[in-house]
């Protein structure tokens, strides 16, 4: 035997016992479980790593002080279901196996997704306005906060990258800002831990955030997902922010989804309400449960080519409908016509946390919705159009712009609107016969029609573009 085998048969002996684990030291958790983290309330989640194959794993945690066991399968995966408490702690998971891993400083509360493009990733320190004392009393140890790293992948990532943050004046000023207003709305009104996950890419398409083999299942989704133009700011191959920024973190509970995307679809607009419903239905699916699912109507903007813009704004509309426990922000007054990235993400916020306070925590006294349009009756020359959520409807202005009819030929000419018991009586000289209504159909239009709660009217038309 050779004098340089036994030096090397010595050497990993000695590492063996200087230390010892890292012959079997493998137990490890996904980055969406970490120390700061919070968890949803009164549920079941799922807890999942990896370790060596057939490793005895113990689960026990301190708000119960429960032991769980199971056993790595021989493709090094564990997972463990725990039973959450109702909001409170600071509480700690202890996961051991041949090394051990502890997670502390767990809050349980409301769980939130924030998703889409720049407008949700927008973050405070882009600038943003009336932020006056926002950043430097922003510390608050009852929400946090999760950023998950941008990257693509062909196919379904296991991890992130990302961590978790108390919210500080730093880490909320580096934060979605929609994303830190709604949550302290949130934490003030619910008095509850708040954590806000934010996964966001500007410029993406909504077809990268989609499943690839949903968007393939459908001639027409895929026959539309290309015609979205390539830019070097994002990709555009469906699925491929999905499998990396979306399905690692399935099926983490949590109560909800912010949406905020639509401005990378001008090109493809028809398809828009077909393609959000798919991507509700699969994260749903995703996630195992019926997540709450609310989104923003993009704003106004000048420079959308002809009436691509508010064309994803009626996309968007048309979609509350056909998705189930869904919701809208209209975003028309708060916007800016001449910048995409409106800086008013304070009241963006507000909306937001209004319409899950309202919808998803049943407290009637927070506004929900502007008007809606619901239908339409022609009345000889004159038709009268129906709204939902239209109580206490009116204007601004001395008069009532931005609607127009149409006849049987299809040409569009201004009409005249006038309020009237909470509905809108329009008429025009030059269409005696009115077939088809609209209302704000260009992709600047910032109407000025609201309801009892200051809430604007979303745009619309009748026919199907």
């Amino acid at each position: 035997m050779s004098s340089k085998f036994l030096a090397k048969v010595s050497l990993v002996l000695m590492l063996f016992y200087l230390f010892p684990d890292t012959a079997y030291s493998n137990v490890s958790l996904p980055a969406i479980f970490g120390k700061h983290m919070v968890m949803q309330q009164n549920s079941e989640v799922k807890l999942w790593g990896w370790g060596k194959p057939m490793e005895k794993i113990r689960v026990i945690t301190s708000w119960d002080n429960d032991t769980l066991n199971t056993v790595t399968t021989n493709n090094a995966k564990w997972s463990v279901v725990l039973k959450t408490p109702e909001a409170g702690g600071a509480y700690s998971i202890k996961i051991e196996g041949y090394n051990s891993v502890v997670i502390d400083d767990i809050l349980m509360g409301e769980v939130w997704l924030l998703s889409g493009q720049s407008n949700m990733e927008w973050k405070t320190s882009f600038g943003i306005n009336n932020i006056g004392e926002e950043v430097e009393n922003a510390d608050n140890n009852e929400i946090r906060f999760f950023s998950v790293t941008i990257k693509t992948s062909p196919t379904k990532c296991i991890d992130v990258s990302g961590q978790w943050m108390k919210c500080t004046s730093e880490s909320m000023n580096d934060f979605s800002a929609i994303g830190y207003f709604f949550g302290k709305e949130l934490n003030k009104e619910l008095k509850i831990p708040v954590g806000l996950i934010s996964s966001n890419w500007g410029g993406t398409p909504i077809e990268t955030w989609v499943p690839e083999q949903e968007i393939l299942a459908s001639n027409e989704l895929t026959e539309s997902a290309q015609k979205v133009p390539y830019f070097p700011w994002a990709p555009n191959m469906p699925g491929c922010v999905y499998n990396a920024m979306i399905a690692p973190i399935m099926p983490f509970p949590m109560k909800g989804v912010l949406w905020y995307q639509g401005e990378a679809n001008v090109d493809n607009s028809a398809t828009y309400t077909k393609t959000l419903e798919t991507l509700v239905r699969s994260w749903r699916k995703g996630f195992k449960t019926d997540l709450a699912f609310y989104y923003a109507q993009i704003a106004p903007f000048t420079h959308y080519a002809k009436d691509a813009g508010v064309k994803v704004r009626e996309a968007q509309r048309r979609a509350l409908k056909s998705i189930p426990n869904s919701g809208m922000v209209v975003m028309s007054d708060i916007g800016d016509t001449l910048d995409i990235h409106p800086r008013n993400k304070i009241d963006a916020g507000k909306r937001f946390a209004n319409l899950a306070l309202n919808k998803t925590y049943k407290l009637s006294d927070f506004p929900a919705s502007g008007p809606l349009f619901k239908t339409f009756l022609i009345k000889g020359s004159e038709v009268e159009v129906i709204f939902d959520c239209a109580e206490g409807l009116h204007c601004e202005k001395a008069d009532l712009p931005y609607f127009e009819l149409a006849g049987e030929d299809g040409t569009w000419f201004s009409a005249q609107a006038f309020i009237k018991n909470d509905k809108v009586l329009v008429r025009s000289e030059e269409v005696r016969n009115p077939v088809n209504v609209r209302f704000a159909w260009a992709n600047s239009a910032t109407p000025k029609l609201f309801n009892m709660d200051n809430l604007p009217a979303s745009c619309f038309t009748t026919i199907d573009f």
